[in-house]
């Protein structure tokens, strides 16, 4: 793996700037790069075979084993810019087959963000029964809502919604981040006064103040603010929403994501930061980190309400989350290996996609499979008919 050094990236797990090590740098990304994890909410039970089933298009897959699709997005339906070759065509050929499309993102955005992206790339978003975003979801916890969607409430937050002035410190996208807060009922506030932080995003850091961190406009003063403010919030055992729990985004240089603040805070909880040192261990650190989104059970509950999950598989890119959620949720699998966050890992590895799989499963201990082995049910280059 790469590590990528940062001005002040202690708090991602990266190796900093004057080549120290950080808390801890263990990789837990294929061919990507360094940071910290120490994190899981799945429980894997099932036995996994030893082997996938390669196919050359999605026409190759026994479709009449399923009725529902599981489909992610970014890396799978598009690039972010452009819908992949072929992507179009395939959701035609499968709704003429009779099946069921509920689209997955793990956007903090809420649905009308995945709707509109949808439509500017030439889809139809009534081709979809649901669009599942995180974002929608976590708006929900914070409304102490989430079970009018099919999924359970926070309990450690929903302790919190009693008070009457509720307060959040976020990690934004720098897109209506307070305005999210505040349509659930939050208001923003310092590290020293939060009720609850929303990891929603990696580029600003919103205390309310009306003084903004971005880590454009200074990067080092970001990750310093970053750093500080997890420790503070760690010594209160102040709880977590991440409201997107990927670790790295598809994009050239794999930049982080919420997921791997998550994960930080998780370590500085249970290692340094939170007093009495010993009090907290790694597992109790993981109460007080709520991740919302694939592979975690909420998305899926609300997905599969009312459908067989037998019946049902996942269509995604990412082992860590698309793969490890089908498997942890009953679902089976479709692996995409030529577009989305494993094409340069497949393209080097002498061994393809069977030696990114084993490299996953080696070093699953660092990733939300917590140890345990995922394999996809098929492996397939494009999501292509």
């Amino acid at each position: 793996s790469v590590s990528i050094s940062f001005s002040k990236s202690t708090a991602f797990g990266f190796v900093s700037h004057n080549s120290q090590p950080s808390l801890i740098s263990t990789p837990n990304k294929i061919g990507a790069i360094e940071m910290t994890s120490s994190s899981s909410a799945t429980d894997i039970s099932t036995d996994v075979s030893n082997s996938f089933t390669r196919v050359p298009s999605l026409s190759s897959i026994p479709l009449d084993d399923y009725d529902t699709i599981l489909l992610d997005m970014w890396g799978v339906m598009h690039d972010g810019t452009t819908p992949y070759q072929g992507v179009l065509n395939a959701v035609k050929k499968l709704k003429e087959a009779g099946k069921t499309f509920i689209v997955l993102s793990n956007s903090s955005k809420k649905k009308e963000n995945s709707v509109k992206m949808l439509t500017k790339l030439g889809f139809d978003p009534a081709d979809f029964e649901q669009i599942i975003t995180s974002g929608d979801v976590s708006h929900s916890l914070l409304r102490n809502k989430a079970d009018e969607l099919g999924c359970s409430n926070w309990s450690l937050l929903s302790g919190i919604q009693s008070k009457s002035r509720k307060k959040a410190f976020v990690f934004g996208s720098g897109d209506e981040d307070e305005e999210y807060c505040i349509s659930a009922g939050w208001n923003l506030s310092s590290i020293e006064e939060a009720d609850l932080i929303v990891a929603r995003g990696t580029f600003t850091i919103n205390d309310g103040s009306g003084k903004v961190v971005s880590k454009k406009e200074d990067e080092m003063e970001y990750w310093k603010v970053m750093e500080e403010s997890l420790i503070a919030a760690a010594k209160r055992k102040v709880p977590m929403l991440v409201t997107n729990p990927d670790k790295v985004r598809p994009d050239a240089g794999l930049p982080p994501m919420p997921g791997a603040i998550g994960d930080t805070y998780e370590r500085y909880l249970w290692t340094t930061y939170c007093p009495p040192i010993g009090d907290m261990t790694e597992t109790s650190s993981r109460d007080y980190v709520k991740r919302i989104g694939k592979p975690f059970p909420e998305v899926y509950d609300i997905a599969l309400r009312g459908r067989d999950a037998s019946r049902a598989v996942m269509i995604g890119d990412a082992l860590e989350t698309d793969v490890t959620g089908g498997m942890a949720n009953g679902v089976d699998s479709v692996w995409v290996v030529r577009d989305g966050i494993h094409k340069e890992d497949v393209e080097k590895n002498g061994n393809g996609e069977m030696g990114v799989v084993e490299e996953f499963c080696g070093r699953s201990e660092y990733t939300y499979a917590y140890g345990e082995k995922v394999m996809p049910k098929y492996v397939v280059d494009h999501f292509r008919w």
